[in-house]
């Protein structure tokens, strides 16, 4: 049996960027803030971890702001370390 290649019109789709879908990366600042737990939720998973970029479709630099606002988050008791 012939191996199959993938051809352009089969590669999957691309991740959407949260922030940007929720138009919250507007003005190009630091958008993403540790008391939005609603937002914040949204990059962790069922187990209390957060998401890869690979998973979450942003940025380096935006994946950084996420992942420290989570920290302070947890930090400050408005979101949990982990869901055991």
């Amino acid at each position: 049996m012939a191996r199959r290649t993938r051809r352009e019109d089969e590669r999957p789709a691309r991740k959407k960027n949260h922030l940007i879908t929720l138009g919250v990366q507007a003005d190009g600042r630091n958008p993403v803030d540790y008391k939005d737990v609603a937002l914040l939720r949204q990059f962790l998973s069922d187990k209390g971890r957060i998401r890869s970029r690979r998973l979450t479709g942003l940025t380096p630099q935006q994946q950084r702001q996420v992942a420290t606002a989570i920290r302070n988050a947890r930090e400050m008791a408005l979101l949990p370390y982990d869901s055991r």
